[in-house]
Parts: structure tokens; sequence; C-alpha cells
């Protein structure tokens, strides 16, 4: 015998409003304010653009993340949730109660999922009449203009839904307060990065991308709009390098990197660096180490060939002495440079928490060099080694170190080498055997939380065999 559940009233209001189009802000001041996600999600998912409209100018709450609905909404969209702001700021509108902040960004997702499981019937009406619009948005100073909080990614040729964003904020460059949080500034023309930097205040910018090959090109450009960029938290510089042809000198690239680097030296409160290439050479890491003002908490280092000379000066740098995570993803050491990374490793053991070799082709003798170091690491909460070549013995003698280590709560280790045949390829039985009697090892002295053994990459089907308690194959052996 079926059911028929009846709509609730709450939903019959909602399905009446839904049917006028025509709908306008003032049809929804006595709409109760529980109403309002809902109505602003049916309206997304019937692209219904004027009641959107209207319930961004009605919205009775100060806080609005519609982020997370616009990342696959289409332009016409964001178009009407810019429309409804329009109205707000020009018409001089009086809602019950005016919102303060839009919200752009991709957050609190959680949010919306909860009122969508309501309408699937997923969640309690009870629970979610008690669920309010998240409040806690970012703290600036305190003003009258409605701020419009987004983050930008700068790469050419831009999608219609950024130069819809752009040329409207533009337009209301002095009438809204735009903040943009995290900016990547990739390939791109000068000018549309000069126009952006002009309208969104580089005060505000929290994190800070740069990708580009175009760093000589740009040099006229950071000095100035870097200047005001003082309250940056994270730096990343992806591929960039210094050199415009092969005519210039290592002198010449000296001073790019000098001048260039020199901005790092106006970030007073940087706390993570993130340098993903290999084109920062000719002891710019010197350079750059010498420029840093504070502190760093995260330095993470992708696709690198370091130079003994390189790692004197990280582990000479004292700004990084109080590392929470130090990440290396690709890179290659020399085999001069353990004793360095291990100076390192000494120097951060009271703070670091999350450390990663991933990748970086290190072998017996090389971690042999670092596994007093290791040991002496007491809050390491992470630590991944995936990616490396290390032997049986010499995978115990790491297990040891890490048995006294009892915040570890994430371990990814390398399958012994004795895994592999004479081909690279993996031998499913040695795989089987010896990565549990590791664990086992380990649990002898504590109870290992998140462990994993990673072989190397199957040529083949691209997949890896891991064992975490339990083993699985690639496809090539399922």
């Amino acid at each position: 015998m079926s059911t028929y559940n009846s709509p609730t009233l709450e939903q019959l209001a909602l399905e009446a409003l839904l049917r006028n189009d025509a709908i306008d802000f003032s049809d929804l001041e006595n709409l109760p304010t529980m109403l309002f996600p809902p109505l602003l999600l049916q309206a997304f998912k019937s692209r219904c653009t004027e009641i959107l409209k209207a319930t961004v100018v009605a919205w009775p709450f100060s806080y609005l993340p519609v982020g997370p609905l616009l990342k696959t909404a289409g332009v016409e969209m964001m178009q009407a949730v810019l429309g409804g702001i329009d109205i707000l700021v020009n018409q001089n509108v009086h809602p019950r109660k005016k919102l303060q902040v839009l919200d752009l960004r991709d957050v609190h997702q959680d949010f919306w999922d909860a009122w969508a499981g309501r309408e699937d019937g997923g969640c309690s009406a009870d629970t979610l009449r008690k669920k309010q619009v998240p409040e806690s948005h970012p703290t600036y100073t305190p003003t009258e203009l409605l701020q419009v909080v987004t983050n930008l990614s700068l790469i050419f040729p831009l999608k219609e839904d950024q130069k819809c964003l752009l040329q409207w904020a533009q337009k209301n460059s002095e009438s809204l307060q735009l903040i943009c949080l995290k900016m990547k500034i990739c390939v791109s023309p000068l000018e549309i990065t000069k126009e952006v930097l002009d309208v969104f205040q580089p005060t505000y910018i929290e994190e800070l991308e740069i990708c580009s090959h175009e760093v000589l090109s740009n040099l006229r450009l950071f000095p100035h709009y870097l200047d005001p960029i003082r309250n940056i938290i994270r730096s990343n510089l992806n591929q960039i390098h210094f050199q415009c042809n092969d005519a210039n000198t290592v002198t010449d690239v000296k001073r790019y990197a000098a001048k260039f680097f020199s901005q790092f030296s106006k970030l007073n409160h940087l706390q993570s660096l993130y340098l993903n290439g290999s084109h920062i050479s000719y002891d710019n890491m010197k350079i750059l180490f010498r420029f840093l003002k504070t502190p760093l908490e995260s330095f993470s280092m992708t696709f690198f060939e370091l130079s003994m000379s390189d790692l004197n000066h990280i582990s000479k740098c004292k700004k990084l002495y109080q590392l929470k995570q130090l990440h290396f993803n690709a890179v290659v050491f020399s085999e001069s440079c353990f004793k360095s990374l291990r100076i390192l490793l000494e120097n951060v053991s009271e703070t670091l928490q999350s450390l990663q070799f991933e990748h970086c082709r290190m072998e017996d003798s090389q971690l042999k060099v670092l596994l007093p170091a290791l040991s002496q690491c007491s809050q390491l909460n992470s630590i991944i080694f995936d990616g490396n070549y290390f032997s049986t013995p010499v995978l115990r003698d790491l297990l040891q170190c890490m048995a006294n280590l009892s915040n570890l709560t994430v371990e990814v280790y390398p399958a012994p080498k004795e895994c592999y045949d004479t081909r690279g390829y993996i031998v499913v039985e040695s795989f089987s055997q010896l990565c549990p009697e590791l664990v086992q090892m380990l649990m002898a002295k504590r109870q290992p939380k998140t462990i994993m053994f990673v072989t190397a990459t199957c040529p083949n089907c691209w997949g890896c065999c891991v064992y975490d308690t339990k083993t699985s194959l690639c496809h090539c052996w399922q």
C-alpha cells in the first residue's frame, strides 16, 4: 500500500512564489526568515533570475555565502545576484536587516547541503529550523559600504563569469568594498592585472600565487602593487624564472631576482611559502631568505633540483626554525645535501608537525644521514616518504625511529626495494609479505592510526599497490 506525503505549508508557499517570476523584493517583506535559504536554493535550481534577484535584495541575514551555488550556475545567475546588490546599493533599499557581506568564495557548502537535504527529506525540519545562515564572516575595518568578498584567478582568457564580475566591480568600485582574499596571477595581459588590482584593494589579499614566466615584464608592476599587500599570509611562487632570453648573464639574473624578492621584506605577516618550479637558481635562495621578514610556519618545495649551496642557505635561515610544516615533493637532492638537511631537521625538531619527502628518489645512504634528526621530531603528526627507494633493513631503522613518536596519526612509506623484480615490476608475493611484517614490528611498540606502504607507479596502468592493513593491488594484478 503506497503512502502519500502531503506538501507542507512551507513547500506550498515556496511553490507559489516560484510560479511568479515577476516577483519584487517587497513581496518578500513578510516571508519568515527560515524560508529564505530554501527559496534561494529553488531559485538557483529553477533558474528563476528575477526571484533570485528579489531574494538577494530581501535577504534577512547580514551574511550571504552564495559562492557554492554559483560554481556551475552560469553567467546569467551571477548577473542576477549582482543585480540584486545593485538594487540594494543604488536604490537605497532598506529591508528589515541589510545585507553586510556577499561572499562569492566557495565556502559554507555544508549549510546549503543541509537545506538541500531538507528538501529531499534527508534532514528533519526541527533540526534545520535551528540552523541559521553562517554569521562568521571575515571581519575588516568597519565600513558603511556593503562588502563583496571573492577569490580571483587571473588566467587569460578570462571566463565569462569573471568578466561579468570584474566589469560589475569596476562600475561599483566607489559604492562597495570589494575584497579579494586569494589572488592567483597567471599568464595574463599586464593591463588586466593592473585593472583588477586597482578595483580590489590589495590591502586585503591574504594569499597570493604568482604563476608566470613573465616576471621581468611585471617587475615594474609588483613594487607598486605589492607595497600595500602587507597582510599576505601565504605566498606561492609557481614556475617563475628571471631569464627573458639567452643573453642574460648570471649577474643580470641575480639583479632581477634581488629586485623581485626584495618585496618580501614588506610582508610582515607571511606564514607560508610555497615554491613550485626549478627556475630559482644562481644563489637566489640566499636572496629570497635574506628578505624574509617573519618566521615561517610552513615551507614547501615542488619540482626542484637543490644544490649544496641552496640547502646551506635553507638550513641556516633562522626564519625557518619555527616550521610546523616542511614539504618536499619531487625535489632532487645531491648526495652532499643531506648533512645540511639533517641540520635543518634538528633546528625544527621542537615545532615540526608535518614532514614530507615525496617522490624525492632518496636511497638508503641518504635516509641514514637523516635518521638521528628524525628521531628528535617529537611533535610530528604526519610523515610521508612514498616515492623513494629504501631497502627492508633501512625501512626497519626508519620505523624504529618513528616508533617513539606518539603524536603520529598519518604515516606513508615506500614499499621495500625487495618488492620489485630486476625490471622494476612489483612482486606481489613479496609485497604482501614484507609490508605486514613491517607493520607488526611497529605495532610491537605502539598502535599506528593510519599507516600505508605504497609502491612506485605501475608503468602499465599508472596505478599503485597499497598496503594499509590489507593489500590493494593496481589494475594489472586485479
